[in-house]
């Protein structure tokens, strides 16, 4: 009988359109999501019954993930002060209204994917991330098939060269290296101040705004955090709030002034939206890096 609980929440909630990294698995009920936690590697179910939300956990972790669901769920999000000031917003706050940005608390889980997104497209960081997960991770405990990170033990020991058949060309690699030596100052942000913890990231090399943002908004449920540097996202805000096709980091930020507090929201509900500006010109191709 695997570890379970029932919890009875005090916010309506959609696993389907929440911030979290729970995730639908064919054929099986409910969202899942396989982590390394504090007490060793687990897998969690979710499932809405009802007005309650049942949780179920396997492996070492279980007990750890039981106690994260509320905050994974977005107990400690607050959308308190979110007043939508565009008609698209307004209409996709009514469309999409019980989705919550959750808090996943490992933060260098979060942190290694989005280095993969550096400056590529985001099927080359697929690509290299399936292939990590495969080849250096572990398949979870429980029914779905999950597979896990590596521990930041293992990717520290590795030699930039090591992550070339992996589809990572050097800098990427050496970023990631010098974030799994430091990975237990990583964690330390989960009980920081999101400025603090912004600026905990931002002093390590090779992790600019744009990973920084999203890995905080994964790890720490920051609603407010903005992907600045995004290839495609200043298109899409400038696009969704103003008719403008194009637009730029300083212009985004501008038409997100409003929303201050809340940003992130704002993006989150454009995501679930599936909104696009309009493209001009051919798409960006990916490489095949581990094949130079």
């Amino acid at each position: 009988m695997q570890p379970s609980r029932t919890f009875t929440i005090d916010h309506q909630v959609s696993l389907r359109h929440s911030r979290t990294p729970l995730r639908f698995r064919k054929g099986l009920p409910g969202r899942w999501w396989a982590t390394r936690t504090p007490d060793g590697v687990g897998t969690l179910q979710v499932e809405l019954v009802e007005r309650s939300v049942r949780a179920t956990g396997w492996g070492p972790g279980a007990q750890w993930l039981l106690e994260q669901t509320p905050r994974l769920l977005g107990s400690e999000d607050d959308p308190e002060g979110f007043e939508p000031r565009h008609e698209l917003i307004d209409q996709l706050a009514r469309k999409f209204p019980f989705g919550r940005f959750g808090r996943s608390d490992r933060v260098f889980e979060s942190v290694m994917p989005t280095i993969l997104g550096q400056k590529v497209t985001t099927i080359e960081a697929g690509r290299s991330l399936h292939k990590i997960l495969r080849r250096l991770g572990e398949r979870a405990p429980g029914p779905a098939e999950l597979w896990i990170q590596p521990p930041p033990q293992r990717l520290a020991s590795m030699g930039y060269e090591d992550f070339h058949s992996l589809g990572v060309e050097r800098k990427r690699a050496e970023t990631i290296i010098r974030a799994a030596h430091r990975a237990r100052r990583m964690e330390e942000i989960c009980s920081m101040s999101p400025q603090d913890g912004l600026r905990r990231l931002l002093a390590f090399k090779g992790i600019g705004i744009w990973t920084a943002s999203q890995a905080l908004a994964a790890a720490t449920g920051d609603s407010d955090a903005i992907a600045v540097g995004d290839y495609h996202l200043p298109n899409i805000v400038t696009w969704a709030l103003a008719g403008e096709p194009r637009g730029d980091d300083r212009r985004m930020l501008e038409l997100l002034e409003p929303y201050a507090g809340h940003r992130g929201r704002v993006i989150h509900l454009l995501g679930l939206a599936h909104f696009s500006a309009p493209k001009y010109g051919p798409r960006t191709a990916p490489r095949s890096i581990e094949h130079l």
